[in-house]
């Protein structure tokens, strides 16, 4: 039987309601980055009698996070393929019936209406309610695949940018994500906040079950903290507070072992869990009726410390960034780029 807070997730309002519960209501609106070539790695084993292995399941991993999202709450995803751009914009514009650029803009018009065609059928098939589907076509069509999708959810009004493991290229093991050329790029230069999506993650039937935030008190961390803090009250699910301690060579690259590195490991984590705590009150204050809890994970390496704590397939896990200079974009450091690389679940970075 579903808990009360489970109940509380969908929020109606009426004709009454404050301005609090109207944003409540809003449907978080995804931008999901798209690609038609295949979102998951195809399986190793090859179909009997072919040379070939099977296609991808275009869009798998990305569809199920989408999924995911509408058994939550109220969403509005919107699809987006960008189609790279071969010829000068200025040949565009001149361009003839005639002309080879003519025919080439034929031709990503018609591919990007059925990459939008797929990418719906495929969220369809994932269970994303049709009415939770932005059916409008937008063509991106762009030299940087990057400034188009910063452009398309600037113009969606989008909440978040979600992408799939297929941005992580093909190195991506299953249950992680590993960062492109591309995902890399946006997650530097994006202004809003992006989702990555590990390869063939496990996600709760029942949606997001709790929302975890990596948390050390400093200013990226709080304005982590205040998103979370946020998505969890929208959803009416738990939050938890985490900090990871890495031992090993990951903490201590030098030729000598450092003598003291056990006590030093218990003293941090003994700081960890006073900053944790400070969090906490931090959290509670901002939502008072927030159920909040504290871990930390340490182990060898990043890999060990995350593998420390326990991960629910419903954990949503938000991580702050930096920002670069004068231009508020994101900007992920060593940290926050060993968390992608090693959390089992899908990781917001929020943006200062």
């Amino acid at each position: 039987m579903p808990s009360p807070a489970k109940k509380s997730r969908r929020v109606s309002t009426s004709p009454g309601s404050d301005s609090k519960s109207s944003r409540q209501t809003r449907p978080l609106r995804v931008l999901l980055a798209w690609r038609p070539d295949g979102e998951s790695d195809a399986p190793d084993t090859k179909k009997k009698g072919s040379g070939a292995a099977p296609r991808p399941n275009s869009g798998a991993d990305t569809a199920a996070f989408a999924s995911w999202l509408s058994r939550t709450g109220n969403i509005l995803v919107k699809p987006v393929t960008v189609i790279p751009r071969v010829w000068p914009e200025d040949v565009d514009r001149k361009a003839t019936v005639t002309d080879g650029a003519a025919r080439f803009q034929e031709w990503a018009a018609a591919e990007s209406s059925a990459c939008h065609a797929a990418a719906r059928d495929a969220l369809t098939a994932a269970g994303v309610p049709a009415e939770m589907i932005d059916t409008s076509e937008t063509l991106l069509h762009s030299h940087s695949e990057t400034t188009a999708l910063i452009r398309a959810a600037e113009e969606f009004q989008a909440d978040i940018i979600a992408i799939g493991p297929r941005y992580g290229g093909h190195g991506s093991p299953v249950g992680r994500f590993r960062a492109g050329s591309t995902a890399d790029a946006l997650l530097h230069c994006s202004p809003l906040p992006v989702v990555t999506v590990p390869r063939q993650a496990t996600l709760s039937k029942h949606g997001v079950t709790r929302v975890s935030c990596a948390y050390v008190d400093n200013e990226q961390s709080h304005q982590a903290l205040r998103k979370a803090t946020d998505m969890a009250y929208k959803w009416g699910v738990p939050l938890r507070l985490v900090a990871f301690s890495p031992t090993g060579a990951s903490m201590y690259p030098t030729l000598t072992p450092y003598p003291d590195a056990e006590e030093a490991d218990a003293r941090w984590r003994d700081q960890a869990l006073e900053i944790l705590d400070r969090g906490r009150e931090r959290a509670l204050e901002r939502r008072p009726e927030l159920e909040v809890t504290t871990e930390v994970g340490s182990g060898q390496g990043w890999s060990g410390a995350m593998d420390d704590v326990h991960w629910k397939k419903g954990e949503l896990l938000v991580v702050g960034s930096s920002v670069l200079g004068s231009f508020n974009r994101v900007f992920i450091g060593p940290s926050t780029n060993q968390l992608l690389a090693h959390s089992p679940a899908p990781v917001l970075v929020s943006p200062v």
